[in-house]
């Protein structure tokens, strides 16, 4: 099973990363190839909550369901509720927020598990970590600089 991961760290005080990563429908603030989000069933914020996403490049909309939402561990899981843009199956992904005790910045963690065919892996692989989680948390360094 594959599991793509990214990490980073972010000049942020970990409430200030973690009150923006926590935020379900304020995806496009951080993540550039995100077009549009609205939260369409539920409440941002509340476990069962579904995102609606348009992605920048155009293309069919598709839902996230949040999962988990935990403060105190600063760890947010969703997962894809159907169609997607990456044909994938069983997408599960989490995004944790940790300080960096001795500098007062912040450790993002992003990570997936999900099906898909043998051949498309790689390729997904590499897009959901270096263009989904590291643009995300790279879009955070910069909308919190």
């Amino acid at each position: 099973m594959p599991r793509p991961y990214a990490s980073g760290v972010v000049a942020a005080p970990v409430d200030k990363v973690w009150a923006r990563v926590r935020a379900f429908g304020d995806l496009p603030d951080f993540l550039g190839a995100i077009g549009h989000c609205e939260i369409v069933e539920g409440a941002d914020g509340h476990v069962g909550a579904v995102r609606r996403l348009t992605l920048a490049a155009g293309g069919d909309p598709f839902d996230e369901r949040l999962l988990v939402l935990d403060d105190p561990a600063r760890t947010l899981t969703y997962a894809f509720t159907g169609a997607n843009p990456f044909g994938v199956r069983r997408y599960v992904s989490t995004v944790r927020v940790s300080p960096v005790t001795d500098t007062g910045e912040s450790f993002v963690e992003w990570w997936a598990e999900y099906d898909a065919d043998a051949g498309q892996e790689e390729e997904l692989d590499r897009t959901f970590a270096h263009d989904v989680y590291g643009g995300g948390i790279d879009g955070l360094r910069k909308l919190l600089a």
